[in-house]
């Protein structure tokens, strides 16, 4: 089975990139440093500095891995835009619901953050803008029941 599709904006791979290299170069000796000086306090079976540098190092090589895959299989967002008045990933959208407006941007699943008005082009919100255009209106099903929103601007 083919890998997913990582949809990333360009400050994203950056980011990450710079995330895998910080990792890699820094982290990895910080944490074989420690595991060193912990096997040097002597009894493993019940050293705690130990294993808590043996789970970071976990931690770390599996972030590694996750970050090494999704830039991989990552597709640079600014590159897709077909249509230029058409709701696609990576756009910045302004929508109006029940009189409020709200700003969003479509990013991809990795760099979401709700919080921040960036939502995953794989959320219910994010599926429910793609392919819409300025004007359109989208019924969203929520926790709390559908809710219709109506497409004011696309950046």
């Amino acid at each position: 089975m083919p890998d997913k599709t990582t949809y990333l904006t360009d400050d994203g791979y950056k980011k990450l990139k710079e995330e895998v290299e910080h990792l890699k170069n820094v982290r990895r000796i910080e944490i074989a440093n420690r595991i060193k000086e912990a096997k040097e306090l002597g009894d493993l079976s019940e050293n705690a500095e130990y294993a808590d540098a043996r789970e970071e190092q976990s931690f770390v090589e599996g972030r590694i891995m996750e970050i090494e895959a999704a830039l991989k299989n990552a597709e640079v967002i600014s590159s897709l835009k077909s249509e230029p008045n058409r709701v696609d990933i990576g756009d910045v959208i302004t929508v109006e619901k029940e009189g409020a407006q709200q700003a969003y941007t479509i990013v991809g699943s990795n760099e979401a953050n709700p919080a921040e008005g960036r939502i995953s082009n794989e959320s219910p919100l994010g599926q429910a803008f793609l392919g819409k255009y300025k004007g359109d209106a989208c019924e969203v099903k929520t926790p709390k029941g559908p809710a219709v929103y109506k497409i004011i601007d696309i950046a």
